[in-house]
């Protein structure tokens, strides 16, 4: 109520909102809120995004203000799990076939996976992981029904120039292992490290003190020796002097027992593979090997004794 001009009382009615026009009011702000909601990017443009971060990784500005770099790389770790869910689906859903193609089709595009292989020492823990699982997977997507990473692993061998020495540095080896053992899937490439001094390295990167290390080192090593089988063979043939006296005396004859049990069984796998009956006739025919086996047989460990006995017989 309000005092009139003339000293009288008027009063003053107030309207109560009903409550349809109240939800059309709450209606109205949620859809203006949708108006002003961020897009969600397509498969294309959430490659193109992961590799301005990646970039922006790379280049390291000294300029950049601290927090800025950590917005960054948050983004980088958040696009990347954007991504996978794209490759890999989500809880029950199955991955959207089309979106795949054309993430894949984008990432090989523009060449985006030498640049996030490089970036990986520079991301954190989870992040790592993610990266090695969205690269092994474009492995084996396909783009109007044909595979793309043979064609372009021809074109990028170096890549394994990269990935193998990473098993010397603790924080990317497993990783750079996961991948590298995805990439020798690719005969092509498979031939290409077989064919480089990487063969020789892998004699040291097995003997490594970390267990989890050198066990994936191992992993990636008989990958190299059994997947490809005239590939092997020719290798195995060519380098028969050199190869088998760093695999007696470093593996064979170790000291650790899980690497004389890995390395007992890989031989066998090979030595029995039909592929490699020329090599597997040389090998037994020397003497210093046989004893080497005899010494084996003679081991404690019931497993070993075992594999030896396998390679023996033959």
């Amino acid at each position: 109520m309000s005092r009139g001009g003339g000293g009288g009382i008027r009063t003053t009615s107030f309207h109560r909102k009903s409550s349809s026009e109240t939800a059309c009011l709450v209606v109205g702000c949620v859809t203006m809120k949708g108006l002003f909601k961020p897009r969600s990017r397509t498969p294309v443009e959430l490659v193109q995004h992961l590799r301005e971060l990646i970039l922006f990784a790379l280049r390291n500005p000294s300029d950049v203000p601290k927090k800025k770099r950590e917005d960054k790389m948050a983004e980088l770790g958040k696009t990347l799990v954007e991504i996978r869910t794209i490759l890999f689906g989500e809880g029950q859903s199955e991955p959207n076939a089309e979106a795949c193609s054309q993430l894949t089709q984008e990432f090989f595009r523009e060449d985006t996976i030498r640049i996030l292989i490089v970036c990986i020492p520079k991301l954190d823990l989870g992040s790592r992981q993610i990266a090695a699982r969205v690269i092994t997977n474009l492995q084996k997507q396909k783009v109007q029904g044909r595979l793309v990473a043979p064609q372009y692993m021809e074109s990028n061998l170096d890549l394994l120039d990269i990935l193998l020495p990473g098993y010397a540095d603790d924080e990317i080896a497993l990783p750079y292992g996961l991948i590298a053992r995805e990439l020798i899937c690719h005969q092509v490439v498979a031939k290409y490290v077989l064919e480089s001094e990487h063969m020789r390295n892998f004699f040291e990167y097995i003997q490594i003190e970390t267990f989890e290390i050198s066990s994936d080192a191992q992993a990636t090593f008989k990958e190299l020796l059994t997947r490809h089988k005239s590939t092997v063979a020719e290798f195995l043939t060519n380098n028969f002097d050199w190869f088998f006296v760093e695999y007696n005396s470093k593996l064979l004859e170790s000291k650790e027992y899980i690497t004389r049990r890995q390395a007992v069984k890989l031989l066998g796998d090979m030595l029995l593979d039909r592929s490699n009956m020329v090599v597997m006739v040389r090998y037994v025919s020397s003497l210093d090997n046989m004893r080497i086996m005899m010494n084996l047989f003679r081991e404690e460990k019931k497993s070993i004794q075992m594999e030896a006995f396998h390679v023996f017989k033959v």
